[in-house]
């Protein structure tokens, strides 16, 4: 295509240090690779595990887990990017202390490459699970988050609820008897026309087939997300962060945040 440079990102583990819990690798490294290398120290990042860092940062759409671990923005410690200028920026540092300023690293993500390249970056890991299974049954989404301990997800179809629990076995056995769920294979399959986004406590209103993500909000549904007015200041926000970073307009030209 006439006047488009491609970019690619750097891949490969810089280091771990698994007594900071911090990590260090290309964007274009992937997920899979990460978690295969922290998997021998006993731990794991909290971002989606399809694709490359880097995609998945830009992205930023957090996996089911988020309920549990957070959103996948809490996981980016310390970003290198190449902004629209060609200069290599610094945003953040490898552990939360050091930050002073604006939090650029938390803007980065879900930008979808609009406001820079991510390069090398760094990132905050956690303990990995020593037992963790899902459960299943019909019964009441509200109940199900009144009375379990932190679940990691919570997900909900209109008739049945499935959870993922993790740490000892027999604290989560005694979590789960008084509730009638019983051990299921894993989460059910994700309806795939539109990703919604919703108040966290108005998933009663849902209609049609969907699975929703108790506690946090995201509703994934067979019909895809309705048209939605976006409030005008957010927008001008945007575009005026837009134009500080990429004054010319370089970066993913035509790709607009709102979309997706």
């Amino acid at each position: 295509m006439t006047g488009v440079r491609a970019v690619v990102a750097p891949a490969g583990i810089t280091w771990i240090e698994p007594a900071e819990m911090t990590a260090s690798c290309g964007a274009g490294t992937t997920v899979a690779e990460l978690e295969e290398a922290l998997r021998q120290h006993g731990q794991c990042v909290a971002i989606p595990s399809s694709g490359s860092v880097g995609g998945a940062l830009a992205v930023g759409r957090s996996g089911l887990r988020r309920l549990g671990y957070g959103p996948v923005r809490d996981a980016l410690l310390q970003a290198r990017y190449v902004s629209a200028a060609g200069e290599l920026v610094k945003a953040g540092g490898p552990t939360v202390k050091n930050v002073s300023g604006f939090d650029l690293c938390r803007l980065l993500v879900g930008s979808r490459g609009t406001l820079g390249f991510l390069g090398d970056i760094i990132l905050r890991t956690r303990p990995r699970p020593r037992f963790e299974q899902w459960f299943g049954g019909a019964v009441d989404p509200d109940e199900v988050l009144a009375r379990l301990y932190r679940p990691t997800a919570a997900l909900w179809d209109g008739a049945s609820v499935w959870v993922l629990l993790e740490g000892d076995p027999g604290d989560i056995e005694q979590q789960i008897g008084p509730l009638g769920l019983t051990a299921v294979d894993g989460p059910p399959e994700l309806p795939s026309g539109g990703r919604w986004s919703i108040a966290p406590g108005a998933y009663r209103s849902l209609r049609g087939r969907f699975v929703v993500e108790l506690g946090v909000g995201i509703v994934h549904h067979e019909d895809p997300l309705p048209p939605r007015a976006v409030d005008p200041v957010i927008r001008d926000l945007h575009r005026r962060i837009k134009q500080q970073f990429d004054p010319t307009g370089r970066l993913n030209p035509g790709v607009d945040m709102f979309d997706g």
